[in-house]
């Protein structure tokens, strides 16, 4: 039996291992299974290896994108440069290698959102492993952009000072933090909704749930939105390669 699956904290919002059940089933996969393993900190991914040596790769979500990387033998190129992992294979000799399929994700994303358009201007919710790959991938298009986080020493902004001009001339908005995420439902960051248009575009990480807060309140004020479901299965694809490679 080979074995994959997820390791984060807390999982259960996640739908990788419902996605990849039904992946298998679909596809005549009988010979693999995918589990959710929630670690209490990133040092347990060492017992959890010992302990499943099957585990032949792994995606990797909030918190350890960043804190994963330390316990990796080599990342590629897009791991390198993004500062992130979320896929991890493992190989027949027991190294591992850290990737980066959100941004393979999130170029889907973009695509789906923007279509032809290039927003002058981002605004990005959030600096932590998912951020870093929604400022990559806007980096690659060209797009100007500014973060916001709690931390004042990490984003442009923090929510406590964001302008509003910042919000109104920013076209396109990315939540990449995990506020609103199931079960905290009716979450939202903290910026002036009131500032969007119809002419902004707002993607939201989150998918479950499919219509968060965030996107509710810039569909309310004419924006287009789109949650998080084409990344999420556009990875999941990009991982399922990796790990059969």
């Amino acid at each position: 039996m080979r074995r994959f699956g997820l390791i984060g904290r807390p999982l259960g919002h996640s739908a990788s291992a419902a996605y990849f059940a039904a992946k298998f089933e679909r596809e005549g996969i009988a010979d693999c299974t995918y589990s959710l393993y929630e670690l209490p900190e990133i040092g347990a991914l060492e017992r959890l290896l010992a302990e499943t040596p099957d585990l032949c790769g792994f995606n990797v979500t909030i918190p350890y994108k960043r804190e994963v990387m330390a316990l990796l033998d080599d990342l590629s190129y897009d791991a390198r440069l993004v500062g992130a992992v979320n896929c991890v294979r493992r190989t027949a000799g027991g190294r591992l290698v850290g990737h980066n399929t959100d941004v393979i994700g999130l170029r889907a994303a973009f695509d789906c959102l923007l279509g032809g358009e290039q927003p002058s201007h981002a605004l990005v919710l959030g600096t932590g492993g998912a951020s870093q790959a929604v400022q990559y991938v806007l980096a690659e298009r060209g797009i100007p952009f500014d973060l916001v986080s709690r931390d004042a020493a990490k984003g442009n902004y923090t929510y406590d000072n964001l302008p509003c001009e910042a919000v109104e001339q920013s076209r396109l908005i990315v939540n990449a933090s995990p506020v609103g995420t199931y079960p905290a439902v009716d979450a939202a960051p903290r910026i002036p909704y009131g500032y969007l248009t119809p002419g902004h575009y707002l993607l939201d990480l989150v998918y479950n749930p499919p219509l968060t807060r965030f996107l509710d309140l810039g569909r309310q004020r004419g924006a287009r939105i789109l949650n998080g479901e084409v990344m999420f299965r556009r990875q999941a694809e990009a991982s399922w390669r990796i790990w059969n490679e």
